[in-house]
């Protein structure tokens, strides 16, 4: 019982992994930013991401950084969650 909840949430990491990274890609486009998925996948992966935009916002010198530090970290604690899980 055990090894099917492990592999389960390691399974819904992976995919939000995939969501993080596409997410990723299709920022990069003009064309994809506008589009269904795009909102889709903002839409999936915002719940994640906001916490650490919350938590960057107090430091200064992120605040006006053209780079979403929040996205990174989201996607770094999402992968070293599924890494833990390996562990077990």
């Amino acid at each position: 019982m055990n090894t099917i909840v492990i592999y389960l949430v390691s399974s819904l990491l992976s995919i939000l992994e995939f969501l993080f990274l596409a997410r990723a890609i299709m920022s990069w486009f003009a064309q994809g930013s506008g589009s269904k998925i795009y909102e889709f996948l903002c839409l999936a992966t915002e719940p994640l991401i906001q916490p650490f935009r919350v938590l960057l916002s107090h430091i200064d010198a992120l605040r006006n950084s053209p780079f979403d530090f929040a996205f990174l970290l989201a996607f770094f604690v999402l992968v070293a969650l599924e890494r833990v899980l390996y562990m077990l």
